[in-house]
C-alpha cells in the first residue's frame, strides 16, 4: 500500500529528486512506503518540453506530497550542448545504447541537481536525498554510476554542518527490475512520462520510450501510457544489465 504524505508527518524527512519519469516515480513511492516525510523536488532546466513537470505536479498534488519546481533556466546556456536541451538538435531514435544516445547527455546535470537537493535537505532538516540512478544508465551516463554516487555521498557528508546521505535505491537495478518493484507496489505508470518528446502521446520511437516498452515486456505487462507508435520491436530491445559499467 502506498502511503500519503499526511500519514508520515513527523517522520524522518527525505528530498526526492522527482522528474515525473518512471524511475523517480518509483523512488518517490518507495520513500513514502518507508514511512518517510517526503519532499519532492523537480527542476526546470530548459528541457525541450514541460510535460514531465506537469505529470510530476499532478502526482504530488494527488498524494499530498510537498512539491517544489525550481526554475534554473538561467543556466541553460551552460548545459545546452545536448539534444534534451537544444531544440535545434535532432533527437536520436532507436534502442538505448551509447552509440546513438550520447547526444542526450546533459553536461553535469546530476551534480547540479543533487547539489541543489542537498541544499534543500539541509534547509529543511532532511537527512537524505533520493534519486533514481539505475544500472541501465551506467553505460551512458557517468553521473548515474556507483563511483559518482559514492563520491557525491562522501561530499554530502562534509559539505555542511549537517550530513546528508545520497540514496539511490536502484543503483544496481535494471529498468525492468525497477518496474517490477513498482508493479508489486501497485503503482499506476500511466501517471509517468518517459518520452523525450512532449506530445499528447509518447512517440514510441526514441530510446527512452523503447527502453520503457522493453521493461514492460520483460515483466509480461502492458504499458498504460498512450503511444503514437508502439513499436513491436521495442519489446525485443535489450535491457541493459544491472551493474553494467
Amino acid at each position: 500500500m502506498t502511503l500519503s504524505a499526511s500519514s508520515t508527518a513527523g517522520a524522518p524527512a527525505t528530498v526526492v529528486i522527482y522528474s515525473g519519469g518512471m524511475d523517480s516515480y518509483t523512488v518517490l513511492h518507495r520513500a513514502l512506503n518507508e514511512g518517510l516525510e517526503v519532499h519532492a523536488l523537480s527542476f526546470d532546466y530548459g528541457q525541450r518540453h514541460a510535460r514531465e513537470l506537469e505529470v510530476a505536479e499532478g502526482v504530488c498534488r494527488e498524494l499530498g506530497v510537498p512539491h517544489q519546481v525550481v526554475d534554473i533556466r538561467a543556466i541553460h546556456g551552460l548545459i545546452d550542448n545536448s539534444a534534451l536541451t537544444d531544440s535545434a538538435r535532432e533527437l536520436p531514435e532507436g534502442d538505448y545504447a551509447e552509440e546513438n544516445l550520447t547526444a542526450t547527455v546533459v553536461p553535469n546535470r546530476n551534480m547540479i541537481l543533487l547539489s541543489l537537493a542537498i541544499a534543500k535537505a539541509v534547509n529543511i532538516g532532511a537527512g537524505r536525498v533520493d534519486y533514481g540512478a539505475h544500472g541501465g544508465d551506467h553505460v551512458l551516463y557517468p553521473d548515474c554510476r556507483p563511483a559518482f554516487v559514492e563520491a557525491m555521498n562522501a561530499v554530502a557528508g562534509i559539505a555542511n554542518f549537517e550530513a546528508v546521505a545520497i540514496h539511490a535505491p536502484y543503483l544496481g537495478a535494471s529498468k525492468a527490475e525497477i518496474l517490477a518493484d513498482g508493479l508489486a507496489m501497485g503503482l499506476d505508470y500511466g501517471k509517468t512520462w518517459t518520452c523525450y518528446r512532449g506530445g499528447e502521446l509518447a512517440c514510441g520511437r526514441c530510446g527512452s520510450c523503447r527502453e520503457r516498452l522493453a521493461a514492460f515486456a520483460a515483466n509480461g505487462a502492458t504499458d498504460p501510457l498512450g503511444y503514437s507508435e508502439r513499436s513491436e520491436s521495442a519489446a525485443d530491445a535489450p535491457q541493459s544489465p544491472a551493474g553494467a559499467s
